[in-house]
């Protein structure tokens, strides 16, 4: 086995590996452990093969939208901020452009322009070194890190920075290895689920698998309380449901999913109940003489009718000057809550990212070094702190890979 002495060493490759090398001493000698041939893999695949790198707000904005320990990111966010993430590709000649939401792209819409740039700053302009190996567990000695054991070598350095990511993608390189590496050394690790995920439903939707709906509320319980309330889209499909609003609501479940889960979804947010029942009563009077299965068109999906109205309990016969001011009212309920019972989320490796990860409490936000083992940091998603979507993840990953790069160097 070969044997090698850096002042960093990083494990993985993804964005916040490549970022906290990018930020390193350029005088340090950094090395960078990654088990796949390709790195970033993760990166390349991130708002649909475009790359969405961070959110342009405020640094107030970016604490709102991170749905597990906020406050824990308020140091690393101001010493590295959205502004800064966008300026330091900017600088290193990436055009940007910014989208509906505050969500930041390149402008080529091709995320390998960011893989790439990144890839090739650390590499080429600042000497980083990077093996393709996996490591095995880290060297401890006195609670001091002294290294990395890795399959094909050992690697000596006063400084490791795990960046490992979390276990969403597997296929990407997220396999846990991070989670195990930390808990070997003696970190708590919170328990791990997937987040931004699509959800698994008792109602069975797979003739309309593939419908989806635009500008509707989707309401989220769990018990009595409603945890999560917003406007937007969302997909039905074979399992269930998915699409932006799912995948958001996805990160307000409490984990275990018990039964009584819940998802409301109002199919008419923009009218107030009497103004539907107008709305309702108006076009049944245009339809006196059809069928309830026939005179819904207006009002919803052609796709989402027969389900709809076998819902209401109502004939789909029934002819709509027939329909009692119970049955109607029947009618206006669902169109305001149309419920479905949350059985499960999807599998991790189909998750965007994973709640859980190395525990807060063990880690000093400003620096991102272990309080266990000294000179051990942590980067990116491996950490227990989670986003919604809209590039706040990623803004997680450069902002913890800041605070952990710039106390990880060497003082000369």
């Amino acid at each position: 086995m070969s044997l090698k002495s850096y002042d960093t060493i990083i494990i993985g490759g993804g964005a916040a590996g490549f970022a906290a090398a990018s930020f390193s001493d350029k005088r340090s000698r950094v090395l960078i452990i990654e088990r796949n041939g390709e790195p970033m893999k993760k990166l390349a695949i991130t708002g649909k093969g475009r790359c969405n790198l961070t959110n342009n707000c405020d640094t107030e904005t970016i604490l709102k939208n991170i749905t597990k320990n906020p406050q824990f990111m308020l140091s690393s966010l101001a010493a590295f901020s959205a502004k800064d993430t966008m300026s330091f590709f900017e600088e290193l000649g990436v055009l940007l452009k910014t989208e509906r939401g505050g969500r930041v792209f390149p402008a080529s819409d091709k995320s390998y322009d960011i893989v790439n740039t990144l890839k090739n700053y650390a590499l080429k302009q600042c000497g980083v070194e990077i093996v393709t190996d996996r490591a095995r567990e880290l060297i401890v000695e006195n609670a001091v890190i002294k290294g990395v054991k890795c399959y094909n070598g050992v690697y000596n350095a006063p400084k490791v920075i795990i960046a490992t990511g979390g276990m969403s993608y597997p296929n990407t390189g997220s396999t846990g290895d991070g989670y195990q590496l930390a808990a070997k050394a003696g970190h708590t690790i919170t328990p791990i689920a997937p987040a931004l995920v699509p959800l698994e439903t008792k109602e069975d939707f797979s003739d309309i698998a593939g419908l989806t709906l635009k500008n509707v509320r989707l309401s989220l319980r769990q018990g009595i309380k409603t945890i999560f309330a917003e406007q937007g889209e969302l997909l039905f499909t074979h399992f269930g449901v998915s699409g932006p609003l799912v995948l958001t609501a996805s990160c307000y479940i409490n984990q275990p999913i018990t039964d009584d889960c819940r998802l409301s979804i109002d199919l008419k947010p923009a009218l107030e109940e009497k103004t539907l029942d107008n709305r309702i009563l108006r076009d049944f009077s245009a339809n006196k003489n059809r069928q309830l299965k026939n005179a819904l068109n207006a009002l919803l999906p052609e796709k989402l009718i027969d389900i709809f109205v076998k819902r209401s309990g109502i004939k789909p016969e029934k002819k709509v000057n027939e329909i009692t001011k119970t049955e109607r009212r029947r009618l206006l309920e669902l169109f305001k809550g149309f419920e479905l019972t949350v059985t499960a989320s999807r599998p991790i490796d189909e998750a965007v990212i994973t709640d859980g990860g190395v525990s807060v409490k063990e880690i000093n936000p400003k620096t991102m070094e272990s309080r266990v083992v000294k000179g051990l940091h942590f980067a990116g998603e491996v950490i227990d702190v989670m986003g919604l979507t809209g590039g706040f993840n990623l803004q997680i990953a450069f902002s913890t890979a800041y605070a952990a790069a710039k106390s990880s160097h060497v003082n000369y």
